[in-house]
């Protein structure tokens, strides 16, 4: 089992301050012979890329993808447009690689960070492909991010149940990934943020394994985000291992400030 250890941030505010806990752990799975997924966890963004094409095409592509960020978190400006600015720049780092991969290596991104820029902090996620950001507040977990994939867009459309989905023969099959033949434009969603908030961020090996209440029992047996992603990823991989598990577990505690919660779309 990986070893992970939960890192902390406290992030001072005008009213208070956000104090941060996080961990992130990474698996091959029981039935891959390598790992393609790649994690980021740098304050002030937390992303998973998860990756596709060729034995060794999908791991050129999630380390391109988070490579990039990574310079993007460390510099401390993450906004969309710097965001997609370093996603550019990993499609053309995928494209230098033409021995190894092609037009089907692509990554996922998946991911949220904490943003100082207005008045008041905020959360934004932002997502290509099927990889997750779950949001627990109030007792509860909701998936804040949208798949983009062929069973994601018809059970929008209203021609697949989820319990359908969880079988489908394009059960894999995504509809947006970061790769020389793909855009770079993530969804973005913006969150207010709230005392008590919690991340689950997760490439689809985790989702394939472990239910979004099996998610949440985790979360609620666990405070520590090292004992909830370690529990998460022992439960992923006694249910069948079958892809690459990466999980990062994000808790964020707000001191001297309401927490009235509220969430909404934002644009490019």
């Amino acid at each position: 089992m990986p070893e992970a250890a939960t890192q902390t941030h406290t992030v001072p505010l005008p009213d208070g301050a956000i104090e941060l806990q996080w961990s992130a752990v990474t698996h091959r799975g029981r039935r891959r012979e390598v790992n393609q997924d790649a994690v980021l966890a740098e304050y002030p963004l937390f992303v998973v890329a998860d990756g596709m094409g060729g034995h060794i095409g999908g791991e050129i592509a999630s380390a391109s993808a988070v490579d990039r960020l990574r310079t993007v978190a460390e510099k401390g400006d993450v906004t969309p447009k710097t965001i997609e600015r370093a996603l550019a720049r990993a499609v053309t780092d995928i494209a230098s690689h033409p021995e190894t991969t092609d037009e089907g290596t692509g990554t996922t991104v998946t991911g949220v960070y904490l943003d100082l820029s207005g008045d008041e902090p905020t959360w934004v996620t932002l997502n290509i492909g099927d990889s997750r950001v779950y949001l627990f507040r109030d007792g509860g977990l909701a998936q804040v991010t949208t798949d983009h994939s062929v069973v994601q867009e018809l059970i929008s459309a209203g021609r697949l149940t989820p319990e359908e989905a969880e079988n489908h023969p394009y059960g894999n099959v995504i509809t947006r990934a970061v790769g020389p033949s793909d855009g770079v434009s993530p969804d973005y969603v913006r969150l207010e943020v709230v005392d008590g908030d919690r991340f689950v961020i997760c490439s689809d090996g985790l989702t394939k394994e472990l239910t979004d209440y099996g998610i949440l029992h985790f979360l609620l047996q666990h405070d520590d985000p090292t004992e909830a992603a370690a529990d998460m990823l022992e439960a992923a991989l006694e249910n069948g291992g079958r892809d690459n598990i990466t999980i990062i577990v994000l808790n964020a505690h707000r001191t001297g400030a309401a927490d009235d919660a509220a969430s909404s779309p934002i644009g490019d």
